[in-house]
């Protein structure tokens, strides 16, 4: 992602319940697990997410990406 600013793979899948995934950024040599959870919820569906080990310098453009990029954008999508 990010013209491999950040590499990664799936290490985890449970259909419509999880999805974790395994991210390098650029330069870091622990990785950075993201973790996916999926709940059934009386208007649809809830989302949790765990992000582990990002780094301080990453923390806030990350934390945008997450909310603006991809939630809003999924958001969008879905409203009626």
């Amino acid at each position: 992602m990010w013209e491999g600013a950040i590499v990664g793979r799936n290490i985890d899948f449970e259909p419509n319940k999880k999805i974790v995934q395994q991210w390098y950024f650029d330069g870091q040599p622990e990785e950075s697990i993201v973790t996916i959870k999926l709940h059934p919820d009386k208007h649809g569906t809830s989302v949790e997410l765990r992000h582990t080990n990002i780094p301080d310098e990453d923390y806030d453009e990350i934390t945008e990406g997450w909310n603006d990029t991809y939630f809003g954008n999924l958001e969008d999508f879905f409203a009626l």
